[in-house]
């Protein structure tokens, strides 16, 4: 069978992807976007119902059409698959879902050539990619000795659901991030709680400016230049204290305890030589990027990242990530949409395609 034929594929409709859709719209070019979700909202759809629009770190408008009032009380999960779906039907997005990515390769040697991108769903062949796909599908679970010997539950955020679940047990969560101690604070409401990191947590009492946020995101870019691995922002950043945070300091859950040693059946041994008790380890551990698909392109280089200028990968300036590394914030993701829909017309053929078809 044919592959499908398109100007640019964009691989994933969160909202990085939904932003590259958007530009890719108004410059006029043939595009694709395949999504591995049964509906709209990307990872948001994912996220635990106790997570609240009121509660959850700024969410940046989607170009083109601001989102709807907030109810600070609503789930998370459900304005923004509600908002998601809404943006897709006004602009008529071509979105074709669930199609799940299963690799992208050269279909010559030509430099010039096009990428075939093989799914669930047959194939399709395009002069570039957008790679929109995120984190959340490759949760980051470290080892440790006597894992798999714990009597308890363990699981990671991406499978947390509510702190009801855990009521009346002892809960572990490791991790030096926003989720950690947004859990933390959470699931110590109605359970007693425990808090391991590798690192002592860096927390920041100044306010978080717009030249804050520039450096921070420009340490992460410069990672990535180099073919490392991006960093999270938080980690250039630091915690930032909140009033939640504040108060939950103040209940002495905030009591942070270096990496432990070893997991045993019931529990975990301490740096210090002495035995926790435990019911569940929650590991607020992060996540990797899914670029499994692209493998095929051999793209990671010796420092085990991929080399970036901007948003196209250094050694295949077809493809290009948006939603990775510095753009893995809302408003970054918003960036690299247009930052690669401008860069990718700088390619041969692109410009002249783009001027052949009108906005819609």
């Amino acid at each position: 069978m044919n592959p499908e034929l398109a100007d640019v594929v964009v691989i994933g409709a969160g909202q990085a992807g939904l932003s590259a859709a958007y530009h890719l719209r108004r410059r006029g070019l043939d595009f694709a976007v395949l999504d591995a979700e049964k509906g709209p909202g990307g990872a948001w759809r994912h996220r635990w119902k106790s997570l609240r629009m009121g509660t959850v770190n700024g969410i940046s408008d989607l170009p083109g059409i601001a989102k709807p009032d907030v109810d600070p009380a609503e789930a998370s999960s459900e304005f923004l698959a509600r908002y998601f779906g809404t943006y897709e039907a006004e602009l008529r997005l071509p979105i074709h879902r669930p199609v799940k990515v299963r690799a992208v390769s050269r279909e010559d040697h030509n430099p010039a050539g096009r990428l075939r991108i093989t799914t669930s769903a047959g194939a399709w062949s395009a002069k570039a990619v957008i790679n929109a796909t995120g984190t959340w599908t490759r949760p980051f679970w470290p080892i440790y000795p006597g894992q798999s010997s714990f009597r308890g539950r363990q699981l990671h955020v991406a499978d947390y659901v509510s702190a009801d679940e855990f009521r009346g047990r002892h809960v572990i969560v490791v991790g030096g991030g926003i989720s950690a101690v947004g859990l933390l604070d959470e699931i110590s409401r109605v359970t007693s709680t425990s808090w391991f990191t590798r690192r002592e947590p860096v927390w920041r009492d100044e306010p978080f400016d717009a030249k804050a946020g520039h450096d921070a995101v420009a340490l992460v870019e410069e990672r990535v230049r180099q073919g490392l691995p991006p960093q999270s922002v938080v980690s250039v950043t630091g915690l930032i204290w909140t009033p939640a945070l504040r108060a939950a300091k103040e209940r002495g859950v905030l009591e942070r305890q270096p990496m432990f040693t070893a997991i045993e059946p019931d529990g975990v041994r301490r740096a210090d030589g002495s035995f926790l008790a435990a019911d569940a380890i929650l590991w607020a551990t992060g996540f990797r990027a899914e670029l499994e698909h692209l493998a095929p392109l051999h793209l990671r280089g010796p420092g085990g990242g991929i080399a970036m200028e901007g948003t196209r990968v250094a050694a295949e300036p077809r493809v290009h990530l948006v939603g990775y590394g510095p753009s893995s914030s809302t408003i970054g993701a918003n960036r690299a949409g247009r930052a690669a829909v401008a860069a990718l017309l700088e390619l041969p053929g692109m410009a002249t395609a783009a001027e052949t078809v009108t906005w819609g």
